[in-house]
């Protein structure tokens, strides 16, 4: 008989960093006789853009009963235990692992990026939710630091984000790079990060940088309630029109859209994903120790932090950063493939704790 799992994560939320998550872990069991719930903000987006069946994250009668009829709770990934706005995401999720284990049911955290946690509640919650785990692999080694000083003991097993399982989508014939003449092609992601006003003034100036030196720079809008405003503002403050990729329905259409582009500069962790799984380098701006981990773990040079940063310090570093093309491609080329092979060990840790 089939093993049967609820899925819980950010998903259907509009974040195409977290339904890359959820899309790569579907299409990765999808041959291993598997049958699964997901829980998710929107079941209506992730049916329309995925053809993914799930369930609210607030119905919490239907979430009960799921998890009595299943076999595990399964956390496929993200940054879901963390409290920097608030501690309500680590309470809704950590109150799904003491439903499931009130059930009996087996809980599985796979390509956990854990963190950051400041205050008392939050970390005593998240503390609670992965000793109560039954198996645990996180995407990098920042995150095991984590959970050991929260007190949590056992084995912890290092893989890598869920996204780098996703597949590449095919490259259509004819089809165009954003590129205009001899200027090349960048995404640009900006996303909210204490002052908004800082971001607004560094991207807006950092665009006119970008095309005053020879690139054709693109907004990249990758979570529809977040970055479209401060989008908005950067257009405004840049003066001019900015061309953007806007309402992208799905992760894939953004893996497309990526492939057409020469570099990205990203604040974003799943813009460095999601343009390394398509092959092209993601110059990245930290505002979370999940991005620098990130560029640790693609061996790229130490990011600037969001807070300190200027225009002319992300453009110079891009500068340095693109110059040697050839060993780059090489490296992003390599370390894809590195991080999808660890990444597959989440589905090695969901089978020898689950079975198939």
């Amino acid at each position: 008989m089939a093993k049967r799992l609820v899925l819980a994560g950010y998903f259907g939320r509009g974040n195409l960093g977290d339904d890359a998550i959820l899309l790569a872990f579907t299409k990765a069991i999808a041959d291993k006789g598997y049958e699964y719930t997901i829980l998710a903000g929107k079941p209506e987006l992730l049916m329309r853009e995925y053809g993914l069946r799930s369930i609210s994250h607030v119905d919490f009668r239907s979430i009960q009963s799921n998890i009595e009829a299943g076999d595990a709770l399964v956390f496929p990934g993200g940054s879901i235990f963390q409290d920097v706005s608030s501690s309500r995401s680590v309470a809704y999720y950590a109150n799904l692992v003491k439903m499931a284990k009130k059930a009996n049911k087996k809980v599985v955290m796979l390509g956990q990026g854990v963190g950051p946690l400041n205050g008392f509640i939050g970390k005593r919650l998240a503390s609670a939710a992965f000793s109560a785990a039954d198996a645990i692999a996180v995407r990098d080694k920042e995150s095991v630091k984590t959970l050991l000083d929260l007190g949590v003991r056992g084995s912890f097993r290092v893989t890598a984000d869920m996204a780098f399982l996703l597949p590449v989508p095919k490259h259509e014939k004819g089809q165009q790079q954003y590129g205009v003449g001899t200027m090349k092609s960048v995404g640009v992601n900006a996303r909210p990060s204490g002052s908004d006003k800082h971001v607004v003034k560094v991207f807006s100036k950092l665009l006119r940088l970008l095309f005053d030196n020879g690139w054709v720079p693109t907004m990249i809008e990758m979570d529809r309630e977040l970055d479209r405003p401060i989008i908005d503002k950067i257009g405004k403050e840049h003066g001019g029109k900015v061309p953007e990729i806007r309402n992208i329905g799905s992760c894939v259409q953004l893996q497309e859209r990526i492939m057409r582009m020469d570099a990205v500069i990203g604040m974003r962790l799943h813009a460095g994903i999601l343009a390394t799984t398509v092959g092209v380098p993601a110059y990245m701006v930290s505002y979370d120790p999940k991005v620098t981990a990130f560029t640790n773990a693609m061996e790229y040079p130490t990011p600037l932090n969001i807070a300190d940063a200027t225009p002319e310090r992300i453009f110079d570093g891009f500068q340095g950063f693109i110059k040697d093309r050839e060993r780059l491609a090489a490296t992003v080329s390599h370390k894809r493939d590195e991080l999808k092979n660890l990444a597959q060990g989440n589905i090695e840790v969901l089978a020898s704790t689950v079975g198939t």
